[in-house]
Protein backbone atom coordinates (compact mmCIF):
# COMPACT_ATOMS: atom_id res chain seq x y z
CA UNK A 1 0.00 0.00 0.00
CA UNK A 2 2.66 2.13 0.67
CA UNK A 3 4.04 1.81 -2.77
CA UNK A 4 0.57 2.61 -4.28
CA UNK A 5 0.67 5.95 -2.50
CA UNK A 6 3.94 6.74 -3.50
CA UNK A 7 3.43 6.51 -7.13
CA UNK A 8 0.12 8.36 -7.49
CA UNK A 9 1.55 11.72 -6.98
CA UNK A 10 4.08 10.64 -9.93
CA UNK A 11 0.95 9.96 -12.40
CA UNK A 12 -0.83 13.27 -11.43
CA UNK A 13 2.39 15.42 -11.73
CA UNK A 14 3.23 13.61 -15.09
CA UNK A 15 -0.34 13.83 -16.58
CA UNK A 16 0.03 18.15 -15.57
CA UNK A 17 3.63 17.85 -17.46
CA UNK A 18 1.93 16.83 -20.71
CA UNK A 19 -1.23 18.76 -20.23
CA UNK A 20 1.20 21.98 -20.24
CA UNK A 21 3.42 20.69 -22.83
CA UNK A 22 -0.06 20.41 -25.56
CA UNK A 23 -1.40 23.67 -24.33
CA UNK A 24 2.21 25.20 -25.11
CA UNK A 25 2.77 23.62 -28.32
CA UNK A 26 -1.19 25.15 -29.27
CA UNK A 27 -0.58 28.98 -28.42
CA UNK A 28 2.95 28.40 -30.07
CA UNK A 29 3.54 30.10 -33.69
CA UNK A 30 4.21 27.78 -36.44
CA UNK A 31 7.65 29.50 -38.08
CA UNK A 32 8.47 28.47 -41.59
CA UNK A 33 11.78 26.09 -41.81
CA UNK A 34 14.96 27.62 -42.60
CA UNK A 35 18.51 26.89 -44.31
CA UNK A 36 21.65 28.34 -43.83
CA UNK A 37 23.65 29.38 -47.43
CA UNK A 38 27.08 30.47 -46.20
CA UNK A 39 27.91 33.45 -49.18
CA UNK A 40 31.44 33.73 -50.02
CA UNK A 41 34.23 34.88 -48.17
CA UNK A 42 33.77 38.41 -50.08
CA UNK A 43 30.31 38.43 -49.16
CA UNK A 44 28.62 37.27 -53.32
CA UNK A 45 26.63 35.04 -53.90
CA UNK A 46 25.60 33.52 -56.98
CA UNK A 47 22.79 30.94 -57.90
CA UNK A 48 21.12 29.60 -61.21
CA UNK A 49 17.14 29.70 -61.71
CA UNK A 50 15.61 26.25 -63.24
CA UNK A 51 12.14 25.69 -63.56
CA UNK A 52 9.33 23.21 -65.42
CA UNK A 53 12.33 21.11 -66.39
CA UNK A 54 11.50 16.97 -65.40
CA UNK A 55 11.20 15.41 -68.69
CA UNK A 56 14.04 12.45 -68.28
CA UNK A 57 16.47 14.60 -70.50
CA UNK A 58 13.66 14.97 -73.51
CA UNK A 59 12.06 18.63 -74.70
CA UNK A 60 15.79 19.95 -74.19
CA UNK A 61 16.48 19.06 -70.76
CA UNK A 62 19.64 17.49 -71.30
CA UNK A 63 20.79 20.88 -73.52
CA UNK A 64 19.92 23.13 -71.12
CA UNK A 65 21.37 20.98 -68.05
CA UNK A 66 24.06 21.00 -70.16
CA UNK A 67 24.78 24.97 -70.78
CA UNK A 68 23.74 25.52 -67.05
CA UNK A 69 27.20 23.46 -66.23
CA UNK A 70 28.95 25.87 -69.07
CA UNK A 71 27.43 28.74 -67.07
CA UNK A 72 27.50 27.52 -63.38
CA UNK A 73 31.39 26.67 -63.99
CA UNK A 74 31.77 30.32 -65.20
CA UNK A 75 29.49 31.68 -62.51
CA UNK A 76 31.23 29.61 -59.46
CA UNK A 77 27.28 29.11 -58.43
CA UNK A 78 26.77 28.20 -54.51
CA UNK A 79 23.05 27.08 -55.47
CA UNK A 80 20.29 26.67 -57.59
CA UNK A 81 16.67 27.12 -57.24
CA UNK A 82 13.83 25.24 -58.93
CA UNK A 83 10.48 26.94 -59.32
CA UNK A 84 9.00 23.63 -59.48
CA UNK A 85 7.10 21.01 -61.61
CA UNK A 86 10.16 18.63 -60.93
CA UNK A 87 8.59 15.92 -62.71
CA UNK A 88 6.36 15.78 -65.54
CA UNK A 89 3.63 14.67 -66.43
CA UNK A 90 2.26 13.71 -62.86
CA UNK A 91 4.81 13.89 -60.37
CA UNK A 92 6.45 10.87 -58.91
CA UNK A 93 4.67 7.87 -57.39
CA UNK A 94 7.46 7.22 -54.61
CA UNK A 95 10.91 8.05 -53.37
CA UNK A 96 12.40 5.18 -55.39
CA UNK A 97 10.68 6.59 -58.92
CA UNK A 98 13.05 6.16 -61.45
CA UNK A 99 11.96 9.66 -62.39
CA UNK A 100 14.24 10.91 -59.83
CA UNK A 101 17.15 9.64 -60.96
CA UNK A 102 16.25 9.87 -64.69
CA UNK A 103 15.12 13.72 -64.61
CA UNK A 104 17.69 14.97 -61.91
CA UNK A 105 20.47 12.89 -60.79
CA UNK A 106 21.36 11.69 -64.53
CA UNK A 107 20.76 14.86 -65.83
CA UNK A 108 22.14 17.32 -64.05
CA UNK A 109 25.80 15.84 -63.76
CA UNK A 110 28.41 18.55 -64.68
CA UNK A 111 30.69 19.51 -61.47
CA UNK A 112 29.42 23.11 -61.46
CA UNK A 113 25.77 21.29 -60.51
CA UNK A 114 26.90 19.39 -57.99
CA UNK A 115 25.45 22.30 -55.24
CA UNK A 116 22.20 22.54 -52.84
CA UNK A 117 19.46 22.42 -54.95
CA UNK A 118 16.67 24.48 -53.33
CA UNK A 119 12.90 23.29 -54.52
CA UNK A 120 9.10 23.78 -54.56
CA UNK A 121 6.32 21.85 -55.53
CA UNK A 122 4.07 22.84 -58.76
CA UNK A 123 1.12 21.87 -60.22
CA UNK A 124 2.03 18.82 -61.84
CA UNK A 125 4.04 17.82 -59.18
CA UNK A 126 0.75 17.61 -56.77
CA UNK A 127 -0.79 15.18 -59.24
CA UNK A 128 1.92 12.63 -57.83
CA UNK A 129 2.99 11.25 -54.61
CA UNK A 130 3.65 14.71 -52.96
CA UNK A 131 4.91 13.05 -49.64
CA UNK A 132 7.61 11.20 -52.07
CA UNK A 133 8.92 14.41 -53.06
CA UNK A 134 9.17 16.09 -49.55
CA UNK A 135 10.96 12.35 -48.13
CA UNK A 136 14.22 12.65 -46.57
CA UNK A 137 14.81 9.28 -48.83
CA UNK A 138 15.43 11.67 -51.67
CA UNK A 139 18.04 13.48 -50.26
CA UNK A 140 19.76 10.39 -48.89
CA UNK A 141 19.86 9.38 -52.86
CA UNK A 142 21.26 12.52 -54.17
CA UNK A 143 22.15 15.02 -51.57
CA UNK A 144 21.89 17.57 -53.82
CA UNK A 145 17.90 17.71 -53.09
CA UNK A 146 16.25 20.29 -50.59
CA UNK A 147 12.71 20.33 -51.05
CA UNK A 148 9.25 20.94 -48.57
CA UNK A 149 6.39 23.08 -49.24
CA UNK A 150 7.66 26.60 -47.83
CA UNK A 151 10.60 27.69 -46.08
CA UNK A 152 13.62 30.16 -45.96
CA UNK A 153 16.88 30.01 -46.81
CA UNK A 154 19.34 32.56 -45.33
CA UNK A 155 21.93 33.95 -47.34
CA UNK A 156 23.18 36.67 -45.26
CA UNK A 157 22.67 39.24 -47.66
CA UNK A 158 19.27 37.78 -48.97
CA UNK A 159 16.88 36.02 -47.72
CA UNK A 160 14.92 34.10 -49.98
CA UNK A 161 11.26 32.78 -49.43
CA UNK A 162 9.87 29.77 -50.79
CA UNK A 163 6.21 29.29 -50.65
CA UNK A 164 4.29 26.75 -52.28
CA UNK A 165 1.56 28.32 -54.30
CA UNK A 166 -0.62 25.44 -56.18
CA UNK A 167 -3.00 25.15 -53.19
CA UNK A 168 -4.17 28.88 -53.65
CA UNK A 169 -4.94 28.25 -57.27
CA UNK A 170 -9.40 27.84 -57.92
CA UNK A 171 -9.71 25.64 -60.81
CA UNK A 172 -7.41 22.48 -59.30
CA UNK A 173 -9.90 22.12 -56.93
CA UNK A 174 -13.12 23.22 -58.68
CA UNK A 175 -12.18 21.93 -62.26
CA UNK A 176 -9.55 19.23 -61.45
CA UNK A 177 -10.73 17.33 -64.83
CA UNK A 178 -8.88 14.40 -65.46
CA UNK A 179 -6.22 15.02 -63.12
CA UNK A 180 -6.19 13.72 -59.48
CA UNK A 181 -4.06 16.37 -57.19
CA UNK A 182 -2.50 14.87 -54.17
CA UNK A 183 -4.18 17.04 -51.18
CA UNK A 184 -2.91 15.16 -47.94
CA UNK A 185 -1.48 18.27 -46.03
CA UNK A 186 -3.01 21.27 -47.27
CA UNK A 187 -6.85 20.47 -46.15
CA UNK A 188 -8.79 22.46 -45.01
CA UNK A 189 -7.34 24.71 -47.52
CA UNK A 190 -8.36 27.73 -45.92
CA UNK A 191 -7.04 27.01 -42.89
CA UNK A 192 -3.60 25.93 -44.57
CA UNK A 193 -3.57 28.72 -46.23
CA UNK A 194 -4.21 31.42 -44.09
CA UNK A 195 -1.48 30.08 -42.07
CA UNK A 196 0.81 30.35 -44.66
CA UNK A 197 0.25 33.80 -45.42
CA UNK A 198 0.86 34.53 -41.91
CA UNK A 199 4.15 32.73 -41.76
CA UNK A 200 5.53 34.09 -45.01
CA UNK A 201 4.40 37.98 -43.27
CA UNK A 202 5.72 36.99 -40.25
CA UNK A 203 8.90 35.76 -41.90
CA UNK A 204 9.36 38.85 -43.63
CA UNK A 205 8.83 41.22 -41.28
CA UNK A 206 11.29 39.53 -39.04
CA UNK A 207 13.98 39.39 -42.18
CA UNK A 208 16.91 41.34 -41.39
CA UNK A 209 18.45 41.16 -45.05
CA UNK A 210 19.41 43.60 -48.07
CA UNK A 211 17.55 41.88 -50.12
CA UNK A 212 14.40 40.03 -50.01
CA UNK A 213 13.46 37.17 -52.86
CA UNK A 214 10.58 35.54 -52.91
CA UNK A 215 10.18 32.01 -55.24
CA UNK A 216 7.19 30.32 -55.99
CA UNK A 217 5.82 28.28 -59.11
CA UNK A 218 2.76 30.10 -60.33
CA UNK A 219 2.92 33.27 -61.73
CA UNK A 220 1.28 36.53 -60.00
CA UNK A 221 1.93 38.82 -63.16
CA UNK A 222 2.65 37.27 -66.17
CA UNK A 223 1.94 38.14 -70.37
CA UNK A 224 2.60 34.22 -70.99
CA UNK A 225 -0.03 31.78 -71.78
CA UNK A 226 -1.43 30.98 -68.48
CA UNK A 227 -1.27 34.95 -67.61
CA UNK A 228 -1.99 36.20 -63.98
CA UNK A 229 -2.61 33.98 -61.19
CA UNK A 230 -5.98 36.14 -60.03
CA UNK A 231 -5.69 34.39 -56.21
CA UNK A 232 -2.04 35.38 -55.26
CA UNK A 233 -2.65 38.51 -56.87
CA UNK A 234 -5.21 39.12 -53.70
CA UNK A 235 -3.83 37.04 -51.43
CA UNK A 236 0.05 37.24 -51.62
CA UNK A 237 1.08 39.87 -53.75
CA UNK A 238 -0.12 42.81 -50.85
CA UNK A 239 1.99 41.02 -48.42
CA UNK A 240 4.89 40.94 -50.55
CA UNK A 241 4.20 45.02 -51.59
CA UNK A 242 4.39 45.40 -47.84
CA UNK A 243 7.31 43.88 -46.91
CA UNK A 244 9.05 45.54 -49.91
CA UNK A 245 9.87 42.65 -51.19
CA UNK A 246 12.61 43.21 -54.35
CA UNK A 247 11.95 39.74 -56.40
CA UNK A 248 9.71 37.59 -57.00
CA UNK A 249 10.54 34.65 -58.98
CA UNK A 250 8.07 31.67 -60.74
CA UNK A 251 8.29 29.16 -63.30
CA UNK A 252 4.64 27.67 -64.86
CA UNK A 253 4.54 30.02 -67.88
CA UNK A 254 7.54 28.50 -70.15
CA UNK A 255 8.33 31.61 -70.68
CA UNK A 256 11.19 34.30 -70.03
CA UNK A 257 9.46 37.49 -68.67
CA UNK A 258 11.30 40.18 -66.77
CA UNK A 259 8.12 42.47 -65.30
CA UNK A 260 8.52 45.84 -62.84
CA UNK A 261 6.19 47.47 -61.16
CA UNK A 262 5.50 51.26 -61.63
CA UNK A 263 5.29 51.43 -57.44
CA UNK A 264 8.74 50.41 -57.02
Amino acid sequence: MDSLRDVKPIKLIFSIFCLVIILSACNSTAELPRFVQPPEPDGSLSFLVVGDWGRRGSYNQSQVALQMGKIGKDLNIDFLISTGDNFYDDGIISPYDSQFQDSFTNIYTATSLQKPWYNVLGNHDYRGNVYAQLSPILRDLDCRWICLRSYVVNAEIVDIFFVDTTPFVDRYFDEPKDHVYDWRGVLPRNKYLNSLLTDVDVALQESMAKWKIVVGHHTIKSAGHHGNTIELEKQLLPILEANEVDLYINGHDHCLEHISSINR
